[in-house]
């Protein structure tokens, strides 16, 4: 059989790992691998009557090819946000112009059932967050095998406790929180540091418990500037290096405000995040007049190499897709459950929504993580 393989969405540690795993899994029983470059754009994209497509949008995959890959991070068969199921008329390649007609955007999907017809892909392994499994879901409603890969440093994908990329994410904001005390020890300020997170707080909350920061905003709730303010000056005073600090999610709102957002929106309907982080600085420097360290975090945390963790989960969960897909098991995502790698159904993915537990994980008045009891919660207590 044939597989076909692509990652879409943000990057994240531990992306080349797993694909490195699945060739390596179903090599040996004569299987064939082939990376789809740029996500879902290479379904999208692929000319079947035109002999460049081939090489511009499908990488065959071969042990010798992915040897070395795992020991850096990103993607080897690079990603975009690209849904096929919605295309704007800017992004429609020019031998499907003719199928676009009128105005707002385009399903193509026909076309990509018909490339993965011309292509021989048997069955389709897409590692990705929510918006890539989603368009993984509808190939899997249009009737393509499909095991599905969860990924995000977000760690929001419904139905699994884990997705590739988070403890890396957590590792890196921990480091740089710890690096940045010295800097705004040494200077007696506030540091506000902007970390990802759209919809969930879990980075924001889970990094600033590990490095002991004073407080934590999360996308989930809006907060007060002006008790930020106070609970901040309280916390620099009671500091013997007189110095305080605050993790923001990027998707965190003031309240009463809205978020910060920018640009148009994509391919699934999110505008470009990011500038809580300034804003906030801005708004507590108003109420304070302390001088403010801002610091944007952003790709810093995506960038580079995994850690142990999301090697050891981005290998499992490759050869838990690569079995999956040699026994023809389809329509799964792999998953973590309780401690215990298993699978799922595509479908739960939109089933519901992940997002942090306020009642067990956060004060809603002192805006920080309050873990009130650890037994039987998962390993990264969400």
């Amino acid at each position: 059989m044939r597989i076909g393989i692509l990652t879409g969405g943000g990057d994240v540690p531990g992306l080349n790992a797993a694909i490195k795993a699945v060739v390596n899994r179903v090599s040996n029983e004569g299987h064939d691998v082939v990376g789809l470059r740029r996500g879902w754009g290479a379904l999208l994209n692929f000319n079947p009557d035109d002999p460049q497509s081939t090489q511009q949008w499908v990488q065959p995959l071969t042990p010798a090819i992915v040897r070395p890959i795992d020991r850096t991070g990103g993607t080897m068969l690079h990603t975009s946000r690209t849904n096929p199921g919605r295309v704007k008329p800017k992004e429609v390649p020019a031998f499907l112009a003719s199928d676009a007609s009128g105005d707002g955007q385009y399903d193509f999907t026909k076309h990509v059932l018909r490339v993965i017809e011309a292509l021989g892909i048997d069955c389709l392994i897409p590692i990705g967050g929510d918006d890539t499994l989603s368009y993984a879901l509808r190939m899997h409603e249009e009737g393509v095998p499909v095991v599905a890969i969860p990924k995000t440093m977000d760690n929001d994908v419904h139905g699994t406790d884990y997705c590739i990329g988070f403890s890396t994410a957590v590792t890196r904001g921990v480091q740089f929180i710890h690096n940045l005390r010295t800097s705004t020890g040494s200077h007696e300020r506030i540091a506000v540091v902007e970390l990802f997170g759209r919809y969930s707080g879990e980075t924001s909350l889970i990094t600033a418990y590990l490095a002991g920061v004073d407080r934590a905003i999360i996308s989930e709730v809006p907060f007060d500037v002006d008790r930020l303010a106070a609970q901040l000056m309280d916390d620099k005073r009671g500091n013997p290096s007189n110095y305080s600090m605050v993790t923001i999610s990027e998707g965190a709102t003031v309240l009463g405000g809205e978020l910060q957002l920018s640009g148009e929106a994509d391919a699934y309907g999110h505008r470009k995040l990011g500038g809580i982080g300034q804003r906030t600085g801005d708004l507590l420097k108003e109420r304070t007049g302390e001088d403010m360290i801002i610091q944007e975090v952003g790709y810093l945390m995506r960038s580079g190499a995994p850690d142990s963790l999301d090697l050891m989960v981005a290998t499992n969960y490759a050869v838990m897709a690569a079995d999956l897909a040699s026994e023809g098991a389809h329509g799964r995502m792999v998953a973590l459950r309780n401690g215990t790698y298993t699978t799922v159904p595509i479908s739960v993915t939109k089933e519901g929504v992940k997002r942090v537990d306020t009642d067990e994980l956060y004060d809603l008045e002192e805006y920080r993580p309050k873990v009130r009891h650890v037994s039987g919660k998962p390993m990264f207590l969400y």
